[in-house]
């Protein structure tokens, strides 16, 4: 399939017949799991370190048969392979898509419009890897010859999620003398609040924005310089104390010169590389920081098994390929709307943020990739919390509200924390809880399994679960950096197998832009100009003069 060839999967015969088994469709797991005692063996796959058990999804032969079909039909492996040789799949903004390069060994070749890019990631990767080592034997010194001991990352979107996710996974991996924080939002409440009880003189910032233009990330960086230098003192040389205390990762070299900020210390990346796909990039630079080169070089090692996996795996063994295939199953066919990322480890808490950017940055598209309108919906709604907080808040309308709520479930053998409370080893308990949630949800409890509990009559219907609530099980041995990668790179896949089925291009994001754009028209009216504000839509007019008769000068408190 040429890259700028679009299609409509309705008009596939693939499609046609998921349609009709779609319409009324009954399935039994507890049934299926009783008739085929071979189910979750054949429904089980290995992918690197991963162990993903489809088994209790709502599927049989026939829809697995046709959701291959369907990802024949349109194209599914063609363009994964455009994509893995650097044709320009990015339709709209006319370029490659190459995250899968930032991974590739450093033997690898991949030539792209005359360039060899494994040569160019693996010149940066270099630079990165100095400077992490640099910050963490203690080498690099701020303007007052102290070492760094907390290096706060300011970006926004791939820039922060990315790296904060990763760095609270890996926790147990960070140096023990340095310390990350991140700064993302525009509100004055992240800088300040990242900020307290920081020495200026033991801060470095990473400055991330490949235009060094972001409003958000440059605005947090001036604060954070006024901060510096404000708390550093008169004594300090101003342009000598950013010079140590801020490096960029940006490819815009004048602008990070402007700032104060030594090109030299500046770590770039290219055009092929989309935001939400940067964390194995320079954007990762604090990450690499925190847990060190050779971590880094693992976290990079699980996305590329992944890839290859992606690349070389038949179809109905291809873990990616098929969990993008069930997603589109459950939103196209079967009316789901959302899709809920459980993970049984309080280390992945920030993972289903990260997803949300990744799914729907990516897919919350109206058009395909030729601009013509979308023929079927597109996306859903990702989002989720750690277990066990969420079976205490919303894990009631995943079992019995009138929604279909597919849930992937990610757990770990080997916690990095193993504690016991007396006899009790408290991850068993933990995972007794994956195990049992999965478990309730495929399979449910009926009306008379209810009353043979001695259940008054009364009380039955409320009681009863109806099962057949589909989940997918990730299970790995530990969460290592390796591990990370692997989910990392299994759900971008996910996300692109879902995009060319629908025919829209996963890696352009134009609905970000007309908010920000607006954001500076309004701004004048916000900071009182009567003309800008009388020129405002009746209700934003209004909001505006609310905010400018409530605002107070001192704060808050």
């Amino acid at each position: 399939m040429s890259s700028t060839a679009s299609h409509d999967p309705r008009s596939t015969d693939a499609w046609a017949r998921l349609a009709a088994h779609a319409t009324g469709f009954d399935p039994d797991l507890r049934a299926w799991f009783a008739d085929d005692p071979e189910r979750a063996g054949r429904l089980t796959h290995a992918l690197a370190d991963l162990h993903v058990d489809l088994s209790k999804n709502l599927v049989d032969e026939t829809v697995l048969e046709q959701l291959l079909a369907l990802a024949e039909q349109t194209g599914v492996a063609e363009r994964r392979d455009a994509m893995l040789a650097g044709e320009r799949v990015n339709v709209t903004e006319d370029r490659a898509v190459l995250h899968t390069a930032l991974r590739l060994p450093r033997d690898a070749q991949l030539v792209v419009d005359g360039q060899d890019v494994v040569a160019d990631v693996h010149e940066v990767l270099d630079r990165v890897y100095a400077f992490a080592e640099k910050v963490r034997s203690g080498e690099w010194v701020g303007a007052t010859g102290e070492p760094v001991r907390t290096v706060v990352n300011i970006g926004i979107g791939g820039s922060d999620l990315g790296p904060v996710m990763a760095y609270e996974a890996l926790k147990p991996y960070v140096h023990e003398r340095v310390e990350c924080r991140f700064i993302s939002n525009i509100d004055p409440s992240d800088a300040a609040l990242t900020l307290e009880g920081l020495d200026p003189a033991t801060t470095l910032f990473v400055v991330s924005s490949k235009t060094f233009g972001t409003l958000e990330t440059l605005t947090n960086a001036r604060l954070c310089k006024a901060w510096l230098l404000e708390g550093l003192g008169d004594d300090v040389d101003a342009s000598d104390a950013v010079a140590r205390h801020f490096v960029a990762v940006s490819t815009a070299l004048d602008k990070v010169a402007d700032f104060g900020i030594d090109p030299d210390n500046a770590f770039g990346f290219w055009d092929w590389v989309g935001g939400r796909y940067s964390l194995d990039s320079a954007i990762g630079t604090s990450l690499a920081v925190a847990i060190g080169p050779e971590r880094f070089a693992e976290l990079l090692a699980g996305m590329h098994a992944v890839d290859e996996h992606f690349r070389t795996a038949e179809p109905a063994a291809n873990v990616p390929l098929l969990m993008g295939l069930l997603n589109i199953w459950y939103t196209s066919f079967l009316g789901a709307e959302t899709h809920a990322v459980l993970p049984y480890a309080q280390l992945l808490h920030r993972f289903p943020a990260y997803l949300q950017q990744l799914t729907m940055e990516s897919n919350g598209k109206g058009v395909r990739w030729d601009g013509t309108p979308v023929t079927t919906g597109t996306g859903e709604v990702f989002w989720g919390e750690p277990g066990t907080n969420g079976q205490h808040a919303f894990y009631q309308l995943i079992h019995q509200g009138t929604r279909l709520v597919p849930a992937d479930f990610i757990a770990v053998a080997t916690p990095a924390h193993p504690l016991r409370d007396g006899e009790q080893d408290v991850h068993e308990l933990f995972l007794a809880n994956f195990f049992a949630q999965t478990r309730a949800l495929a399979f449910g409890k009926t009306a008379d399994e209810v009353r043979a509990e001695g259940t008054e009559e009364s009380v039955v219907p409320a009681r009863v679960f109806d099962g057949n609530r589909p989940t997918t099980s990730i299970m790995a041995p530990a969460l290592t950096p390796s591990v990370l990668g692997q989910l990392v790179a299994l759900y971008e896949h996910i996300t692109f197998t879902q995009g060319v089925v629908w025919g829209i291009d996963s890696f352009d994001q134009w609905g970000v832009e007309l908010g920000k754009q607006l954001a500076q028209e309004v701004g004048p009216a916000v900071a009182g100009d009567a003309d800008a504000l009388a020129g405002q839509d009746p209700s934003t007019r209004s909001l505006i003069e609310y905010y400018r008769a409530h605002r107070r000068t001192d704060g808050a408190r």
